[in-house]
């Protein structure tokens, strides 16, 4: 493990100082982590895309305004990389998918606004499981990323691109997109801080969606003050965006110094049952004496029904997916299959129902745009994103929209009562992330079932609509990081914010760096 000694192991906060100071230039700064990124991308593949000679020209900019003696913004040219599922204008969007492989954005995302306000560099677009569906990031159509902490190993998804490249301090700062787990899980696995934003936060203006009622954006960071620091940045409320909440937001930065004295922290017993590793819980329950020793109290709390959270998860999230993915058909944009072997082939299968003699087969073929639609998302998209389709609409379909959606909304209304009860008589509610730390690639390649569980422990906090954060809090005998998961009321981000930065203060876990050759 190594400890900050060069440009690239600064904190953000740390360069956002000195680069406002004149100490360093944003050019410099950028050059180091372009740098990181030439060398170390090939092999964990974090970084679809980077732009060298577009990134140094915004620092270039960002450090001539500051010569100029203006007010430099919030992150004063310090580099950010974001996941490739967020509207930046001219830039390509692919979602991890070939069905968007050469797709360019006509417009910038709200996020993207807010970056740019305050002088944020766009250094990268981070490579994800397509469309956002999956945890392990194994599900990209430009292949897999590698966790830096051992590349035989998965990074988590669906942001495990932006959670290796902090990791790999190939950047300081990055946003992800959390669905059910998709910021909090890999930021445990690789080691990080990541944050989930309560829904309605941050604009989802611009995102792609996958499951909108779902999803939300979110900063990653190594460690919380560096996740404050990013929030500030991007929180607010955005009118474009008809899911946002228009309430304050308040100073993250200010708040995190304020001790934890009296805190009230919630353990649910169902998150230490069978099928949790043993390290992990053991390694969760140290933290939990730091906190203890930090003035924490610890009071046993109930989620009864987290139990049903994966299942209603995996109905509600593709039923959406069913949705939201029915417009790319090949004609309005995205992949396109090719149309003479459309024509040609739905030809020679009305041919052959001809010669056989069945005219109700010939008559069933379908017509050449239908063809084509079907060809283009069978060849566009991923098997993962295909099943989700699927088990999205046999779910909405006639006979089985009440049985199963229907229901699964009425569950996902009583995991969100568990925890308005919780928060009655806790402030926070506390424990693991992931059941195991990172996986091997390719452990669930044949068992989708398997992979669906790695959100166990996440899923709830998307269902309930609250705030969550990931913080890293010791390693396995393996030296896999481990994470610890803390999860918040609507709107108190300031609340986890404070309690993970007094944790990092009193502990180096955040500190430590992967050894990459």
């Amino acid at each position: 493990m190594n400890m900050p000694t060069t440009i690239t192991q600064l904190s953000a906060t740390q360069l956002a100082l000195q680069i406002r100071a004149g100490e360093l230039s944003s050019t410099a700064v950028t050059q180091a982590f372009l740098d990181r990124c030439e060398k170390f991308n090939p092999d964990l593949n974090a970084l679809l895309r980077f732009d060298g000679p577009a990134a140094l020209e915004q620092a270039a900019a960002i450090d001539a305004k500051r010569k100029r003696g203006e007010e430099l913004g919030l992150l004063a040219g310090v580099p950010v990389a974001v996941k490739d599922l967020v509207a930046m204008r001219g830039e390509r969007l692919t979602c991890g998918s070939r069905m968007l492989e050469n797709f360019v954005s006509p417009y910038d995302a709200g996020i993207i606004e807010r970056l740019r306000l305050a002088d944020a560099v766009f250094l990268g677009r981070t490579n994800m499981d397509e469309f956002a569906m999956g945890g392990t990031n194994e599900n990209s159509a430009f292949g897999p990323v590698r966790n830096p902490w051992n590349t035989e190993c998965t990074p988590g998804g669906s942001s495990g691109g932006a959670a290796a490249v902090v990791a790999a301090d190939m950047v300081p700062l990055s946003i992800g997109s959390d669905t059910g787990g998709s910021i909090r899980q890999p930021a445990g696995w690789c080691g990080i801080t990541g944050l989930k934003p309560t829904y309605g936060r941050v604009s989802r203006y611009g995102l792609v969606a996958f499951a909108s009622s779902l999803d939300q954006l979110g900063p990653m960071a190594r460690s919380a003050a560096d996740t404050a620091l990013l929030l500030e940045a991007i929180a607010g409320h955005d009118a474009r965006d008809s899911t946002s909440v228009n309430t304050g937001v308040p100073s993250y930065i200010a708040d995190l110094q304020q001790p934890l004295h009296g805190l009230r922290l919630g353990v649910v017993k169902e998150h230490f049952a069978k099928g949790l590793d043993p390290q992990v819980e053991a390694t969760v329950r140290e933290a939990l004496k730091v906190y203890e020793s930090l003035g924490a109290t610890l009071h046993d709390v109930e989620l009864p029904h987290a139990r049903y959270g994966i299942a209603t998860y995996y109905i509600i999230a593709p039923c959406e997916a069913s949705g939201n993915l029915a417009r790319y058909d090949g004609i309005h944009y995205g992949y396109r299959a090719n149309e003479k072997e459309v024509v040609q082939q739905l030809d020679a299968k009305r041919t052959a129902w001809q010669k056989a003699g069945d005219k109700a087969g010939a008559a069933a073929v379908d017509n050449t745009l239908v063809g084509l639609y079907r060809a283009s998302r069978s060849e566009g998209f991923g098997p993962e994103v295909k099943r989700r389709i699927m088990l999205g609409t046999y779910a909405l379909s006639a006979g089985y929209y009440d049985a199963y959606y229907v229901k699964a909304l009425q569950v996902r209304r009583l995991i969100r009562q568990d925890y308005d009860r919780a928060f009655e008589g806790v402030d926070l509610i506390i424990g693991p992330v992931a059941a195991t730390p990172a996986l091997a690639l390719g452990q669930n390649a044949h068992d989708p079932l398997a992979s669906y569980l790695v959100d166990l422990y996440t899923v709830s906090a998307n269902l309930a609509g609250i705030a969550g954060i990931s913080i890293p809090c010791g390693f396995n005998t393996s030296g896999l990081p481990i994470g610890l998961q803390l999860q918040s009321p609507p709107f108190q981000e300031d609340r986890l914010l404070r309690a993970a930065h007094q944790y990092q203060t009193a502990t180096t876990w955040h500190t430590a760096r992967p050894v990459l050759e």
